[in-house]
């Protein structure tokens, strides 16, 4: 008995070591490009040039140009966030009532634009939005007014629920496919209408889809700095625009780790939320 028993534990033992062994490539890359990067984020942030504790970095927010530029990201975030949800729902739903080959198709639609590189789809609308882009020559021919609406914040929110669109749609697709058939069918044989079903029964059991999707769209469009530099131009400067330029022009890598400290702070809010309604990972994509 002794020796099955050892048998047994030296398989196990087998086990754990190749598991740790296969783990150890990723325990490497979130050291080195995940922990190490935070560490130093919080180590300047809470600094100052003299290597002294300080929270002046942090309660720079407060700033009339840092505020404004905080509260404005937060605005156009949450308008993005907003206009990606209501253009999601509908198409998750369809999506999620189609056949398995078809809906594989039409995922597959949604989700090729992601894999074209994120600046070349935010520069594509560039040339499609400026002055004497494709959309006013499209409109001068037709004899109609040109639109101005490069370096604007309707430009900006149009780059974000183009770019991020899809981050809300596979959540909420993925938890929409997760309902039992069964389910609707019962509400429906004891008299809901299609306004009651979905109200009572579909919307409810897809919320953990919902607030997945609001995170993953609202947190990239907070911190974004792309889309407002190439749609918005330099008249528009979000939070993610300022911290950009303490970084790569000021050379203040202090102030700018510590408005990214306060940016944080919102999606740790966001991670929290998303725990709270979404326990067993429904609106994951995997």
């Amino acid at each position: 008995m002794r020796k099955k028993t050892d048998k047994k534990t030296g398989g196990f033992g087998t086990i754990s070591l190749r598991r740790s062994a296969m783990s150890a490539p990723y325990l490497f890359w979130a050291v080195a490009f995940i922990i190490i990067p935070l560490l130093m984020i919080f180590y300047y942030g809470l600094t100052d040039k003299t290597g002294a504790f300080t929270l002046a970095n942090v309660a720079a927010i407060a700033y009339a140009e840092h505020s404004k530029a905080l509260w404005l990201a937060l605005g156009l975030s949450l308008i993005s966030t907003v206009i990606c949800l209501i253009l999601a729902y509908p198409l998750a739903l369809i999506l999620s009532q189609r056949k398995l080959s078809q809906q594989s198709f039409l995922v597959l639609i949604f989700i090729l634009p992601m894999w074209m590189n994120f600046l070349l789809r935010t520069l594509a609308w560039q040339t499609l939005l400026e002055k004497t882009g494709v959309l006013n020559s499209v409109l001068s021919f037709l004899g109609l007014p040109a639109l101005n609406i490069i370096n604007t914040p309707g430009a900006i929110i149009l780059g974000m629920v183009y770019n991020f669109l899809p981050f809300m749609i596979l959540p909420l697709y993925n938890a929409l496919t997760k309902i039992d058939p069964n389910v609707i069918n019962a509400a429906h044989d004891l008299g809901a209408n299609g306004v009651q079903t979905f109200c009572r029964v579909i919307f409810p059991l897809s919320i953990p889809g919902v607030i997945s999707g609001i995170t993953m769209v609202f947190v990239p469009a907070l911190t974004t700095f792309v889309i407002s530099n190439l749609l918005g131009g330099s008249k528009i400067l979000l939070i993610g625009n300022v911290i950009e330029q303490e970084f790569t022009q000021a050379g203040n890598w202090h102030l700018g780790s510590g408005l990214s400290i306060v940016l944080m702070i919102f999606i740790l809010v966001n991670m929290v939320l998303t725990n709270i309604f979404d326990k067993n990972g429904e609106g994951t994509v995997l």
